[in-house]
């Protein structure tokens, strides 16, 4: 009787640990394609361009870098030629050097990352809410944690069209996504959940702008941009066009015109690849030029905000995987309307990272990106379970099937030895 008590216990421990199995398999890669020898470094750099050659149907830019050297670098365009010099759109990578800019004003002492931001804002506010507005903290906008339903996602403003004003975008965005509600409201409670939100990062501008009391393009180049030496980028796309902005194609490989946003801060970023270089070795850790205190860079790296136990947000950057010398990779991904498509990813630790800006090409530069964070750290990019989680549950079907099936023939086989022992 004893042993027909522990048996059931003995198949739950069995499929328990094929869980654990299986989950830790697919994040280390089961059935993805072997990078090469992490130690080959121009042999991921020559494979990596050659797919770039092979895909593009637009312009890219392509940089590797190890221990805070660039050891690669690859430029493409089907159009007008681009160098590093060449301007980028980032679309939602910009996010990242907003919260650079947001936490400088941590760091100077004016603002509070767990105070309240209504504090901080006359021009305007979000409205009543059944959940209040109070949770609302500037940590929790940086990281998608502020209940905010908006979902955006921003389109862009296309050229000739008037553009909304910051207050009149954070009321109801005209150029949300599909598929996005477009209100910056608060509609879950603050800190429980993780939801991405490009409205969060447009209050963020608007909080930069009211405690600075600068138009945001001005405080960011004040603070961030020339701090850091990238003396190229700007927020403004009429001040990129007249620096050279690489050429814009959509998904078809046809020119298309770059748009303006509402809320530059979340989207519109302008930035070449050697300016995008300096803004990476301006945050690897211990290096000369780092941008912010030791404590506020480990803050950033740190664990924010997760997804089914699975850490996925710092303040204003992505979490992409573990890294191997501790921490995280860190970066961040951007895509707009279409045919703008960016990543920039680092490990602030070792100072090893990677740079893909394109347009014409989408899903070419997550998909490198993804390739790097595999190859530097052994570990898929977390962004990578959604698309894995198909194969991840047929392979935990099967195996539960497996251990139920064996299990119930033992049963079944225990039954019978027992009664044969003990004939009626």
């Amino acid at each position: 009787m004893r042993k027909l008590i522990l048996f059931p216990l003995a198949a739950l421990l069995a499929m328990a640990l094929w869980g654990a199995l299986v989950i830790t398999g697919v994040s280390q890669g089961w059935g993805r394609a072997d990078p090469g020898p992490r130690t080959d470094v121009a042999a991921f750099f020559a494979k990596t361009s050659d797919v770039i050659d092979t895909r593009n149907r637009g312009t890219v830019a392509f940089v590797l870098i190890e221990k805070g050297e660039v050891v690669g670098e690859h430029y493409v365009s089907t159009g007008a030629p681009v160098t590093r010099d060449t301007l980028f759109q980032l679309a939602s990578l910009s996010k990242w050097a907003t919260a650079l800019g947001v936490l400088k004003l941590v760091e100077e002492g004016k603002l509070d990352l767990d105070a309240p931001i209504s504090t901080y804002l006359t021009r305007w506010q979000l409205p009543e809410s059944d959940f209040g507005t109070e949770g609302v903290t500037a940590r929790r906008l940086l990281s998608h944690t502020a209940g905010l339903t908006d979902g955006l996602g921003y389109q862009g403003f296309e050229p000739g069209t008037p553009v909304q004003t910051l207050e009149e975008s954070l009321t109801q965005a005209a150029d949300p996504m599909e598929g996005a509600d477009g209100q910056t409201r608060v509609g879950i409670e603050p800190g429980t959940k993780w939801l991405y939100s490009g409205g969060g990062y447009a209050l963020l501008e608007l909080l930069i702008e009211e405690i600075s009391g600068e138009a945001f393009n001005t405080y960011m180049k004040r603070t961030v941009l020339d701090p850091l030496g990238m003396s190229r980028a700007t927020f403004d796309l009429e001040e990129a066009e007249a620096a050279g902005l690489a050429p814009c194609f959509d998904t078809e490989g046809a020119t298309c015109a770059y748009r303006r946003f509402a809320a530059p801060a979340a989207a519109s970023l302008h930035s070449s690849a050697a300016d995008l270089i300096r803004f990476l070795q301006g945050q690897m850790r211990g290096a000369e030029q780092t941008f912010l205190s030791p404590d506020l860079a480990a803050d950033m790296a740190a664990k924010h905000a997760t997804q089914f136990g699975i850490p996925l947000w710092g303040l204003g950057v992505f979490l992409y995987a573990a890294a191997p010398g501790g921490g995280y990779v860190i970066g961040h991904d951007g895509m707009n309307f279409a045919a703008i498509e960016t990543t920039a990813r680092l490990d602030p630790a070792t100072g090893d990272g990677m740079i893909v800006l394109a347009t014409g090409n989408p899903g070419l530069a997550a998909a490198l990106g993804a390739d790097w964070v595999f190859w530097h750290s052994g570990r898929i990019d977390v962004r990578e379970f959604g698309a894995m989680l198909p194969v991840t549950g047929a392979l935990l079907i099967a195996g539960w099937a497996a251990i139920l099936g064996l299990a119930g023939f033992i049963a079944w086989r225990m039954r019978r030895a027992r009664k044969q022992q003990n004939p009626v």
